[in-house]
């Protein structure tokens, strides 16, 4: 099954995440099929805290990928911003 997912990075204490899309067999930091955007928890300032291209999960949701519950709630904040 394909998946939408985050993926950790960044170091100790400062948690940066990649919205990917993977097989839900890889792990967790592994090989992904397509980056979609990001996610930065700890942004300050002007830094930006997410970005996604809601086009493209919108292609992988209409071929069978499932949004993981924190996907779908990011994906929803991207989605009332963009509308805004």
């Amino acid at each position: 099954m394909v998946v939408i997912r985050l993926s950790r990075g960044g170091s100790k204490k400062r948690p940066f995440h990649n919205i990917v899309v993977a097989n839900s067999q890889n792990r967790r930091d592994g090989r992904f099929i397509e980056r979609l955007g990001f996610y930065n928890p700890v942004a300050s300032g002007q830094a930006e805290t997410l970005r996604i291209a809601l086009d493209r999960v919108n292609y992988w949701v209409s071929v069978g990928a499932q949004l993981s519950p924190a996907c779908a709630r990011l994906v929803g904040e991207a989605k009332k911003t963009a509308t805004a």
